[in-house]
């Protein structure tokens, strides 16, 4: 897990802060009627994450964001239910200018179990008071404040 180590992290920012100026991610919550959120587990950094990813050129947040629901969770949206925009976050943890939206999906299907793959080592829905011991601190925090109905926090 080679993005774990912060200088290979933030050698992977500076290159897309080279190329792009300034990143754009994007995560999403996807809360089943049990209260249970989706998680993944990256094959190339540690941790339980909401699934999510870097927008594209040319691509805008919300197809983004369905697009990462689509591969890392085989969650489909539903298309006459919008994502909600939770908030837009600094990302400190990699280069000063990366900036993550978070979206909550009030609206969705599983078209399948998913299959490990070389990016997702794992994928699950987890109650919302029993996360995985391994769920990182900002994924707890934002579900924290989706859950109780708090505003967001300005970094990640």
């Amino acid at each position: 897990m080679i993005l774990d180590q912060p200088f290979f992290r933030r050698l992977f920012h500076l290159g897309a802060l080279a190329q792009r100026g300034m990143t754009l991610g994007v995560r999403g919550a996807a809360i089943d009627g049990e209260g249970r959120v989706c998680l993944v587990r990256h094959t190339y950094v540690s941790g339980w994450h909401l699934p999510g990813g870097g927008v594209e050129a040319g691509e805008d947040a919300v197809g983004a964001m369905t697009r990462e629901f689509r591969e890392e969770a085989e969650i489909a949206l539903d298309p006459a239910v919008p994502l909600r925009l939770h908030g837009f976050f600094h990302n400190r943890a990699s280069s000063g200018r990366d900036h993550i939206a978070l979206y909550v999906a009030p609206a969705f299907s599983v078209l399948k179990d998913k299959t490990p793959d070389r990016e997702i080592a794992a994928c699950g829905f987890f109650p919302l008071d029993a996360l995985p011991e391994e769920t990182t601190r900002a994924t707890r925090d934002r579900l924290g404040e989706i859950r109780d109905g708090r505003s967001p926090t300005a970094s990640w």
